[in-house]
């Protein structure tokens, strides 16, 4: 299966906020996608919990077309300068090549400075906190646990689940009552939800 989708890039680098992109790679990978990691270079970067991660490639070398999907989270980096801002440059890069997006916690700061957001719903962790980047897509925050709009998805920090449901979701891995199902599962703990999921073959 892994041979009939190419794969999912999740972006790695100093400071990676561990907790928000679990659930998203692990169905994914369950699912069949193959994730691979992509980081400023190949050396290793340590996560925000103290995980060393050696990348799969350099974000040189990272091509729209060789993707389903760029996985962006957050980060202490992304709020400490302009050290992330080419994975904002080359989500653009995707967007434009049709080719989603899904940004989580500082990220959706670091999309929001590159003029992503401006004319797109979206959300974030509050709306102040994208607000102070100085962009103008303020009219179009959304209170929501995670927002899709035209290829683009962004979430909170407190929302790694949400944010997998709308991924799972624009990839087609879950549809419908199973994906509300799974949902219901990995959020609420709804005993019910596992019942549905089984039922499919997605337990």
């Amino acid at each position: 299966m892994n041979g009939t989708r190419k794969p999912v890039h999740l972006a790695v680098y100093d400071t990676l906020a561990d907790w928000e992109t679990g659930h998203t790679t692990a169905h994914l990978a369950r699912a069949g996608y193959t994730v691979r990691t992509v980081a400023p270079t190949i050396a290793p970067v340590t996560s925000i919990g103290g995980l060393r991660v050696q990348p799969d490639l350099a974000l040189a070398d990272l091509r729209p077309e060789d993707s389903s999907l760029l996985v962006l989270p957050g980060a202490d980096l992304w709020d400490t300068g302009d050290d992330l801002a080419p994975f904002a440059r080359t989500a653009r890069a995707f967007l434009a090549a049709g080719v989603p997006v899904a940004a989580i916690c500082g990220a959706t700061a670091g999309l929001a400075r590159e003029g992503l957001l401006d004319d797109r719903r979206h959300t974030s962790a509050v709306s102040f906190y994208l607000a102070a980047t100085g962009y103008a897509g303020g009219e179009r925050y959304v209170e929501a646990d995670a927002v899709t709009d035209r290829g683009l998805i962004t979430a909170g920090p407190t929302e790694p689940v949400a944010f997998a449901r709308e991924i799972l979701g624009l990839l087609g891995v879950y549809e419908g009552e199973v994906l509300d199902a799974w949902y219901r599962l990995f959020h609420d703990s709804d005993p019910e939800a596992y019942a549905v999921l089984e039922k499919a073959g997605a337990a």
